[in-house]
C-alpha cells in the first residue's frame, strides 16, 4: 500500500481524524511529531520524531527513512508544519506546494506584503518592533486597529485597539504572551516584531478548499454568526451552506483564489478567513492547511467521505473528481473558556446532548485542567456538532445547547 507521511504536531487536535481517514482510504501511515513516542522502537515504520523548527534537518531525517520505507505522500496537518512539510516534499520529490509559499503563509506580514503587491483586497498594515517606543508608535497608528503576533493560529494575541490608551497595554500585553510561548519546549525565541492591521469591519466567513495546480476548489463556506469585533476575537459558531447570496458566494471564492495565487499557493487543502465590508470581501489570512479544532466532523462529502479523506486521496493523486459537499445544513460551536481557573465540573451534558439537532458534544478539556482563554489562550472547552433542515435551524440548536452547560471554574 502506498504510505503517507503525517505531520502531526503533540498538541494537534486533529490525529484521530487523520488516522481514521488513514484506514478508511487504505494507506499506510507514518505520523511524525517533534516529541518522541516510547513505544516508537515497537513500530519503527509508525512513528518518526521530527524537529519542526529545523525544516532541513527534518528532511534529511525523513530521507533517510524513506530508503526504508518508501512515502508516496505527505501531509501537514496544522500551520505550524506546512513549511517543514514543503521542505520534505521538495526533497523527497513529491507534490508540494514551494517551500517560499509555505513560508510566506506562515508569516502574517509577508503574506500582507504579498496581497499588497497582487493588489488583493485585505486590510492595511504596519510592520511595527517591539523595540520601538510605544507611546510614539501608537501616536501615529491609524484607529481602529488590530496588534497581531507575526504567526500564529487560533486568534491567540490578536487584540483590537481604539486608541493609544488601549494600543500600548495591548502590545505590551502581546510582548508578554511572545515571550511566554518561547519558553515552552522546542519553541523558538520570541519575535522582536509585530502586525498592527487596520480593523476591518462586518461578518466574517471561512472558505475550505482544495488547490489542484492553482486552481482553487471550494468545498465548504462557512458563516461565523457571532460578530467579531474585540477587543479578541475568539471564534465560536460555524454553520454550512453559508446563507449569503450567490454573488457574494462568489466573489469570496475569487477573493480566495487571488490570495492563494499571491502567496504562490499550488496544491492541497486551504483555509481561508475573509471579511465582508461594504466594499467586498477582504483577505484576514489564508493558510495551506484545512480547518482546525474538530470542526471538520460537521463536513461530510459524496457518499460520506470525510475532509480528511478527500486530503490524503488529494496528496495521493494530482487529478480526482471532487465530490460535492452532502446537502444537510451543518454547523459547529467551539465552546470558549469564559475566564481563567482550573475546571472543577461541567454541568448540564445530558442535556445539551438532548437537545433535538445535536448530533455530538465533546469536551476536550479535562477536570482539573488550567484554563486560560484568549488572548493568551489557544485552545476551547470543547465541541458542539449540529445538522437541521436549514443553516438558521442549525445555529439556533448550537446556541440552545451552549445553554444547557455551565462550566464551573475555580479561581
Amino acid at each position: 500500500m502506498p504510505r503517507v507521511l503525517l505531520l502531526l504536531p503533540t498538541t494537534s487536535y486533529r490525529t484521530e481524524a487523520f488516522l481514521d481517514a488513514a484506514v478508511q482510504v487504505g494507506v499506510d501511515v507514518t505520523v511524525a511529531s517533534e516529541q518522541a513516542n516510547t513505544l516508537g522502537h515497537l513500530n519503527p515504520a509508525a512513528l518518526l520524531t521530527l524537529d519542526f523548527n529545523d525544516p532541513q534537518s527534518a528532511a534529511q531525517r525523513v530521507c533517510a527513512f524513506a530508503r526504508r520505507y518508501a512515502i508516496d505522500a505527505v501531509v501537514p496537518v496544522d500551520s505550524q508544519v506546512v513549511e517543514v512539510g514543503a521542505t520534505i516534499a521538495a526533497a523527497l520529490g513529491l507534490r508540494h506546494n514551494s517551500i517560499d509559499s509555505a513560508r510566506c503563509a506562515g508569516d502574517k506580514h509577508h503574506a500582507r506584503q504579498r496581497f499588497q503587491r497582487a493588489g488583493v483586497p485585505a486590510p492595511a498594515f504596519s510592520l511595527c518592533s517591539f523595540d520601538e517606543d510605544r507611546a510614539a508608535l501608537a501616536a501615529r497608528i491609524p484607529y481602529p486597529c488590530v496588534i497581531k503576533p507575526l504567526s500564529g493560529a487560533g486568534s491567540q494575541g490578536v487584540m483590537r485597539a481604539d486608541g493609544p490608551t488601549q494600543f500600548v497595554p495591548a502590545v505590551d500585553r502581546l510582548a508578554a504572551i511572545l515571550k511566554c510561548a518561547s519558553t515552552a519546549p522546542h519553541e523558538p525565541p520570541a519575535p522582536r516584531e509585530f502586525l498592527v492591521e487596520q480593523f476591518v469591519g462586518g461578518p466574517e466567513v471561512a472558505l475550505e478548499g482544495l488547490l489542484t495546480e492553482g486552481a482553487l476548489k471550494t468545498l465548504a463556506l462557512f458563516d461565523k454568526p457571532d460578530p467579531l469585533d474585540g477587543p479578541f476575537f475568539e471564534e465560536t459558531i460555524y454553520v454550512t451552506p453559508s446563507r449569503l447570496d450567490d454573488a457574494t458566494q462568489q466573489r469570496i471564492a475569487r477573493c480566495a483564489q487571488q490570495a492563494a495565487c499571491a502567496i504562490g499557493l499550488t496544491d492541497g487543502p486551504v483555509h481561508a478567513e475573509l471579511r465582508l465590508p461594504p466594499g467586498g470581501p477582504s483577505v484576514i489570512e489564508v493558510n495551506p492547511r484545512s480547518i482546525g479544532g474538530l470542526c471538520s466532523r460537521v463536513l461530510r462529502f459524496g457518499t460520506g467521505l470525510s475532509l480528511e479523506e478527500l486530503i490524503i486521496r488529494h496528496a495521493l493523486q494530482e487529478h480526482q473528481e471532487l465530490p460535492r459537499l452532502q446537502g444537510q445544513p451543518a454547523g459547529v460551536m467551539m465552546i470558549p473558556i469564559p475566564r481563567a481557573g482550573k475546571l472543577g465540573e461541567i454541568r448540564g451534558l445530558d442535556e445539551a446532548r438532548g437537545v433535538s439537532g445535536i448530533e455530538g458534544v465533546t469536551i476536550s478539556a479535562h477536570l482539573g485542567q488550567t484554563l486560560v482563554p484568549l488572548p493568551e489562550g489557544a485552545q476551547y472547552l470543547g465541541f458542539l456538532f449540529a445538522r437541521a433542515e436549514s443553516s438558521t435551524a442549525v445555529e439556533a440548536i448550537l446556541r440552545a445547547a451552549h445553554a444547557c452547560l455551565e462550566f464551573v471554574i475555580d479561581p
